[in-house]
């Protein structure tokens, strides 16, 4: 049976349009073109909302936990104002407030632990005194030198090490 066109149809069909009973190629590449542009376009939705976590990568935890939550919000309520918070959040370096305190709370136990000293040695009530030679503090009228000074070490055995510093 020969194929033959419809009355109606012209003579010099489109590339695209195929016989009937034949492969429609250009159909099967459009599913795998549609198919991967889908996937490519996820990939970036994805890799644009975790942007903010990138950014702030180096921030502190506390920081780093809040962009993370905010951005995640963001791309389960599809609510763009919560990225938008993540990001700016990103972007802003917080102060570091825990150091300096950290920094106080180790010289007040200096201090403590001086005063808990002084206190031993104090005088008992029965009149005697705990006998505690006081630490090696140099005089203030001490010239003290430019940089700090090194002494040799005595080497021990397997030790690397061959001065220390006083």
């Amino acid at each position: 049976m020969a194929e033959t066109l419809h009355p109606a149809a012209v003579d010099h069909l489109p590339v695209f349009i195929t016989a009937p009973g034949q492969t429609d190629v250009l159909f099967n590449v459009m599913i795998v073109f549609v198919l991967v542009l889908v996937f490519l376009v996820g990939i970036f939705y994805l890799r644009l909302h975790a942007l903010p976590e990138h950014m702030a990568h180096g921030a502190s935890k506390a920081q780093l936990q809040i962009i993370g939550v905010l951005a995640l919000i963001a791309l389960f309520t599809h609510n763009h104002l919560f990225w938008i918070a993540a990001l700016i959040l990103a972007m802003i370096e917080f102060p570091d407030f825990a150091s300096p305190i950290r920094s106080m709370a180790r010289s007040l136990a200096r201090i403590a632990r001086r005063e808990d000293r002084a206190d031993e040695r104090a005088p008992l009530p029965s009149g005697e005194t705990i006998s505690e030679p006081p630490p090696a503090v140099p005089p203030p009228e001490a010239p003290r030198g430019e940089g700090p000074e090194w002494v040799p070490l005595e080497v021990a055995q397997g030790d690397d090490k061959i001065e220390r510093r006083r």
